[in-house]
């Protein structure tokens, strides 16, 4: 009993805790760096388990989040092009870039739908992959391929969300046992977005430092570009969300990004620099959701608190 009611005093502080430990020993992160798509496949498939496939459709708020965000992506980078190419594509990718595969945990702790998250969260990685290749390609001065670019990119969605999906509903179908057991264990899912986060910090941190002196002032403005970003998916996401009286699963679906996908994308498609911009977003997005944890939880314990008075 002690050590679970640490361990729920703990929760809200393991993603600062997180991303320290990734900015601290940065120079040691490639040592474990292969294991991030294990780790991401191991929490989707705790969430996915969870979930009855009955739960999963395509509604009106998934609807409105996938039509704000290819247009604001697309307007974003023509709006900054005549200022900075790089900026342009820095604040592209922190938009374009989809739902975060951790979403549906961090949705399920603040208490909105796991399951509409989850609908929003394949429809917006489904998308991406489609309309990727001809975004990058006319952003790119070089001659990238669309069908080659549409399978490399379908190749590092596709494993990471269908894949857990589809042993979920096979285990849910063969052993419901094994299904329930797996699915009981959310909270785990959560340390182990934990662990991923360490990993995508310490390399994140770990590109910026090699960059020259020169280019410090553009990693500043990606940084400013993609707070302000992000700030503004999660709030037009939340009252988007209101709309179908779920303002949870809203701002999570559009606010939280795939940045490791992203800083991919950014790296293999963009200028390199403009990986920068998601790299930041690693820390905006993820300041916000321990400022939700630690309110969610404190919610939660002021009517037990005022119980027992």
């Amino acid at each position: 009993m002690r050590g679970a009611r640490i361990r729920q005093k703990l929760k809200p502080w393991m993603l600062p805790i997180a991303m320290l430990t990734g900015l601290l020993f940065h120079d040691s992160i490639h040592y474990i760096a292969f294991l991030t798509p294990y780790l991401i496949f191991a929490m989707l498939l705790i969430t996915f388990c969870r979930i009855n496939p009955r739960e999963i459709r395509i509604d009106a708020m998934s609807a409105r989040l996938i039509a704000i965000q290819l247009p604001v992506a697309v307007a974003l980078y023509l709006l900054l092009r005549p200022v900075n190419e790089i900026l342009a594509q820095g604040a592209f990718i922190c938009v374009f870039c989809p739902t975060a595969t951790a979403a549906p945990v961090v949705t399920g702790m603040l208490g909105g739908s796991v399951p509409r998250l989850v609908s929003y969260s394949l429809i917006s990685n489904v998308t991406v992959a489609i309309t990727a290749p001809l975004a990058f390609t006319l952003m790119s001065d070089s001659d990238v391929g669309f069908l080659a670019t549409t399978g490399t990119i379908g190749l590092k969605v596709a494993p990471l969300i269908l894949l857990p999906l589809l042993i979920a509903l096979i285990l849910r179908r063969i052993t419901p046992k094994l299904h329930h057991a797996i699915g009981s264990h959310q909270s785990v899912s959560f340390y182990v977005w934990a662990v991923s986060l360490v990993i995508v910090v310490g390399n994140s941190v770990s590109f910026i430092m090699k960059e020259p002196p020169e280019e410090f002032v553009t990693i500043i403005w990606l940084a400013v570009i993609a707070g302000l970003t992000c700030a503004g998916q999660f709030i037009a996401g939340r009252r988007i969300g209101a709309l179908s009286d779920d303002k949870i699963s809203g701002a999570q679906g559009l606010g939280q990004k795939n940045t490791v996908l992203a800083i991919w994308m950014a790296m293999t498609y963009l200028n390199p620099l403009s990986s920068v911009a998601p790299a930041a977003y690693v820390a905006w997005q993820n300041t916000i959701n321990s400022l939700q944890l630690y309110l969610h939880q404190r919610s939660r314990s002021e009517p037990t608190a005022l119980h027992k008075r």
